[in-house]
């Protein structure tokens, strides 16, 4: 006799179904976040235009602050305090056209932006820098001694047109043995990134306190290149923090952090601390209303400085800006774009528009730590 086969076991069935209704939900979840995610690109690419026109009003309603602040005759300077740096202004100015104006969440056809402002005359044009300039920049930074004078070196060989090197410096023969080589610029630096391309300048000399996850400079891909002291290093502030490759050549004695004002032969810490107590007013803090900002820098005589020494630093100081970064925050429904541009103003009437491009997030403050 031959046995029946045994039953399929209970509630097979089942299973089977609701093995097949997990796999349809993992499929309809999987087709509602690739329409949610298609939906989103189409509504970014029909506001790309609207975006830009946002941006570029956001760029043209700089170069008006810019140009009515500069027209303010009680205030022939420019200062933290004042409506273009994100100041309240001042009480005497209450009657010009700057005063109420708002550079936060403006409101214009269905997005928003923001303008920020940072003039470039608060830091020193690594263009015109010099070796003593340089070195007291590693000095600031808190390079070791050792190391600093081949840096220096480096980057006045980048920036020297001849091909004659530095005692201590690098020329192409150098770089050209990297992977990938590349040459020396010997010219004047246009971006201050270009400095990553110099010999000794790695990313924390660079950036210093805001040196995180960034690339290793272009000089450590070589074979057998090895960290001074075996690490990484934390530098308080960096050469970004220090320089700039656009502005007029002098420091704004009015903007300019305390590290850069050190950057001024014969001011020190605490020279560089009495300037900014005397600008920032009687609550001691820069970019409220009472800030009493300097007017000329022959005032910087009542910073414990003589006559004799006030004469000699005057050349490379200022108390107006002539060159300024604009960072437009433009958004719609959520979405930003961030666009960057350079003015330079020289006069009211001609402010131009001297770089413009944009990016998806926002860039580095290369003023973050500059104290």
């Amino acid at each position: 006799m031959r046995n029946p086969p045994p039953p399929p076991p209970a509630g097979i069935a089942l299973i089977i179904v609701m093995i097949c209704i997990t796999v349809l939900s993992i499929l309809a979840a999987g087709f509602a976040y690739s329409m949610k995610v298609e939906t989103k690109l189409a509504m970014n690419a029909n506001s790309e235009s609207e975006l830009n026109s946002l941006g570029r009003s956001g760029v043209e309603m700089a170069r008006w602050v810019l140009a009515q602040q500069a027209t303010i005759a009680q205030e022939p300077f420019d200062a933290l305090n004042q409506t273009w740096a994100g100041g309240p202004g001042s009480m005497m100015t209450s009657n010009s056209p700057l005063a109420g104006v708002s550079l936060n969440n403006i409101q214009l056809g269905g997005g928003k932006f923001s303008v920020k402002i940072t003039d470039l005359e608060r830091k020193v044009n690594i263009n015109i820098a010099d070796q003593p300039m340089l070195d007291q920049a590693m000095r600031l930074i808190g390079v070791d001694a050792g190391e600093a004078g081949p840096i220096t070196a480096s980057i006045l060989d980048w920036m020297s047109p001849d091909k004659n090197a530095h005692i201590g410096g690098t020329e192409s023969s150098y770089y050209e043995t990297l992977d990938p080589p590349y040459q020396a610029k010997d010219g004047p630096v246009d971006d201050l990134s270009e400095l990553l391309l110099v010999r000794g300048v790695t990313p924390d000399i660079y950036w210093g306190g805001v040196a995180t996850n960034h690339l290793p400079a272009a000089f450590q891909n070589k074979v057998g290149f090895h960290p001074p002291g075996g690490g990484v290093l934390a530098y308080d502030v960096g050469l970004v923090n220090l320089f700039t490759p656009l502005s007029s050549g002098q420091i704004n004695i009015n903007t300019a952090s305390a590290r850069v004002l050190q950057m001024l032969p014969f001011v020190d810490e605490n020279v560089a601390a009495e300037i900014i107590r005397l600008r920032s007013g009687p609550d001691g803090m820069d970019g409220t209303e009472d800030d009493t900002p300097f007017r000329d820098p022959g005032e910087l005589r009542n910073a414990n400085l003589n006559m004799q020494v006030v004469g000699q630093i005057m050349r490379y100081c200022t108390v107006r800006s002539r060159t300024f970064e604009v960072q437009v925050d433009a958004e719609i429904n959520g979405y930003h774009r961030y666009f960057y541009a350079i003015l330079g103003r020289n006069s009211p009437r001609d402010i131009q528009v001297l770089t413009y491009h944009w990016k998806i997030s926002p860039a580095i403050p290369s003023h973050a730590n500059a104290r």
